[in-house]
This record gives C-alpha cells, sequence and structure tokens, in this order.
C-alpha cells in the first residue's frame, strides 16, 4: 500500500514512538497519551509550540498510523529537538553583531545570549570560523573574557563543536563521581557522533578514551564503558523475535545463578545491555519481570554494586523513556539538593537538536509545570535568559 501526502512526525512501535536517528542514536519516547504536538514558525524564525491531549478515543488517523508497516520517519521538520537552522542566517552580520556586544563600554548580554541560542550547532560552528577570519581572534575566548559564572559555562558549550563538548565531559565525569553522564553520553550517541568524540578526545587531551577509562575505572564498570565505545548496538529492524526475546531473558536470570550466592557474573548483562537494540530490550525487560516477579530495576539494585549498579541503573532508565530520563535530571539539577549548573546546561545544549521537546512534554507530565516556567522561577540574571534560550519556549 503506498501512502502520499502525509507527514509523520515519527515511527510508533506498540505503543512507544521511536525517534529516527541516524547509524544506531536511538531516543524512546512514550506516545500512550496521544499528545499532539504542534508547531509554528513566526515570521522571526522563532518556533512556537502548544500541546492539547488528545481525547480518549483513539482518532481514524491515530488508528491507521499504528497498521503502517514501519518506517523511518522524522518529525514534521526534521527533528523533535527546539531548533532548527535561522532561516534568515547571515553570518556577516552575525559576526559583527557579537563584535559590538563586546566592544562598547559593557558587555550586551542580551545580544549574546538571543544570537548564540537561535542558531543550530552549523551554524554556529559558520560564526566562530568567520569571527575568526575577520578578527583573527577566536570567539571561544573572546566570550570566555567577557562573561562569567555560569553563562560562561553556557557559553563555551555553545561554542564547541557538539563532539568535542561531549569529549569534555566524559574528560570531567571520568576524574569525579558522574557516573551518569559518561553513561547518557556513551550510550546514546551514534556511531559516527562516537567516532567523532574519540577524535576530539585524543586530539584534545593527548589521550585515548579507553585506556582512560581503562585507568579510571576498574571491574564490570569498565567492561560496561568499553562496550559502549565499541558502538555494537544492533539496529531495530520492526521484526518482534519472540525466541531470543525469551533467551536473552534466560542469559539474565541464569547470569545470577552463575556467579554464585546470587550474585552475577555480569558478563551476560553487559553483552546484552549494550547489543541489543532499545524496542528488543524493553520486551526482555518485560518478560524478566514476568519470569522473577520483579522488575529489571530491582534486579539491578540486587544483583550489582557501586559504580556499576548507578551505570546500569542510569542505561535501564534511558533505555525505556530517554526524554523522561531527562526531565527528571533536569530537575533534580535545578532544584535538588545538589544542583548542577553544569548537567543542566549539557543537557540543554546536546539535546536541544535531538528531542527536547519531547524532554519538555515528558517534564511537564511529571511536575506539573513546563520546563520554560520552572527555569523562570528557579533561576536569575543572565544564566537564567540562556536557559530560557535554550529551553526555546512556554508549553502551554
Amino acid at each position: 500500500m503506498q501512502h502520499t501526502g502525509l507527514v509523520f512526525p515519527f515511527f510508533l512501535i506498540a505503543g512507544w514512538a521511536t525517534e529516527a536517528l541516524p547509524e544506531g542514536g536511538w531516543c524512546q519516547l512514550p506516545c500512550d497519551d496521544a499528545l499532539t504536538t504542534i508547531q509554528q514558525e513566526d515570521q522571526d524564525g522563532r518556533a512556537r509550540m502548544s500541546m492539547a491531549n488528545g481525547p480518549e478515543r483513539r482518532p481514524l488517523t491515530d488508528e491507521i498510523l499504528r497498521q503502517l508497516p514501519l518506517a523511518e520517519k522524522t518529525a514534521l521538520w526534521g527533528t523533535l529537538g527546539t531548533i532548527r537552522p535561522h532561516l534568515s542566517f547571515n553570518v556577516q552580520r552575525d559576526v559583527q553583531a557579537l563584535l559590538e556586544s563586546v566592544s562598547g563600554e559593557a558587555v550586551d548580554y542580551r545580544t549574546i545570549i538571543a544570537l548564540l541560542t537561535d542558531r543550530s550547532n552549523d551554524q554556529r560552528h559558520q560564526i566562530a570560523e568567520a569571527f575568526l577570519a575577520f578578527t583573527k581572534q577566536d570567539l571561544k575566548k573572546t566570550l570566555q573574557a567577557a562573561v562569567s559564572g555560569h553563562l560562561e559555562g553556557i557559553i563555551v558549550g555553545l561554542l564547541r563543536p557538539a563532539a568535542q563538548y561531549d569529549a569534555d565531559e566524559i574528560k570531567t565525569a571520568l576524574k569525579g563521581p558522574e557516573t551518569d553522564t559518561l553513561t547518557e553520553i556513551l550510550s546514546t550517541r551514534t556511531k559516527q557522533e562516537l567516532r567523532e568524540i574519540l577524535d576530539f578526545y585524543e586530539h584534545d587531551f593527548k589521550s585515548d578514551l579507553e585506556k582512560d577509562i581503562a585507568s579510571e575505572t576498574t571491574g564490570h564498570a569498565k567492561d560496561l564503558l568499553v562496550a559502549f565505545i565499541k558502538a555494537n548496538r544492533e539496529k531495530y529492524t520492526g521484526v518482534i523475535d519472540y525466541v531470543l526475546i525469551k533467551q536473552d531473558t534466560k542469559a539474565l536470570v541464569d547470569d545470577g545463578r552463575d556467579g554464585g550466592a546470587g550474585q552475577p557474573t555480569g558478563r551476560e548483562w553487559i553483552r546484552i545491555l549494550t547489543q541489543r537494540s532499545p524496542e528488543h530490550l524493553n520486551r526482555v525487560f518485560s518478560e524478566y519481570r514476568k519470569t522473577t516477579g520483579f522488575p529489571i530495576e530491582e534486579a539491578v539494585g540486587k544483583y550489582f554494586q557501586g559504580d556499576l549498579q548507578k551505570m546500569v541503573l542510569t542505561l535501564v532508565a534511558l533505555l525505556q523513556n530517554t526524554p523522561l530520563y531527562f526531565a527528571t535530571k533536569l530537575y533534580n539539577a535545578i532544584k535538588g539538593p545538589e544542583t548542577s549548573p553544569r548537567s543542566v546546561a549539557h543537557i540543554l545544549i546536546s539535546r536541544r537538536e535531538t528531542d527536547l521537546l519531547s524532554i519538555r512534554t515528558e517534564f511537564k507530565k511529571r511536575y506539573g509545570t513546563s520546563l520554560y516556567s520552572f527555569i523562570s522561577t528557579e533561576t536569575k540574571g543572565h544564566y537564567q535568559a540562556a536557559l530560557l534560550g535554550l529551553c526555546r519556549a512556554e508549553d502551554l
């Protein structure tokens, strides 16, 4: 059957929508409440978005979509992110605006924030190159000298290539307790993105990431991180392999017995969790619960300890619902007992061209307020302005 004249925001799989990312990248999105996302483009190129819950009875179009053959489909304009290339982009004009913003008696924070948060990664890279060619100065260093505090971290993140930004976050996380950051980055990037991260890591730090992982971590935590950078995760083909689901479930259950005293060896857990597709793994998690009587998270908490336990729990949460994971982390990083402006900046910058719309949706469902309003209430000053620029819009 051939369908024409339809544009689909994502494809539906057994109650889940999976964003079509290239080369094995993935993002699990819940779609069980038939949330409708409507996007409009203002004349000035700024995206507005409103969301409304659909009726209890699924509309005919939704039922038809659920029966369509699986195919890769993107969002209305190619992404579930909150930013796309600026339509009236003029690199020379942007360079001049940034130069003027730091050349007066006072720094023009408004211009710096508004301009950089309203350009795509590629456009910001073009601006930085043009600024260097025109002024013989590095734009990142120029703006770093003009701003400070949390805003400086955001500006630096925006002016680095995405893979270089990730490489820097990985280096910092390896030296600290941020095992969740390592898992977030290494488990959700595509093969091509991981290759770029490895290249930037080697260039910037004159070191090999796999060797640094081996020196900074031990045991199965090391094995898990190394498995991530091998990027051997299978792509979902649309075929549900019930035999493999049962085999993988049995392997996870048996792994606990092989280790003795109820402790898993970890080998099968790492192999399955790093090689199978998210769609397959979520079915394995359901089968595991049917077989053992308790959820996969409880098994992880029971069988694993320390950094490995944290990493596996983070991975499971990402596999089950990526946007909800990041929505929860944003809330805790902004208002939790241990706030982390660095984490807030990294999530908003790294996800804004991927799935930040979905993260905003999950945030409002979970906490009863929009991410935009939450940022407005819990932060202030230029830092607040930058976060709101990254968040992009209010969710009504």
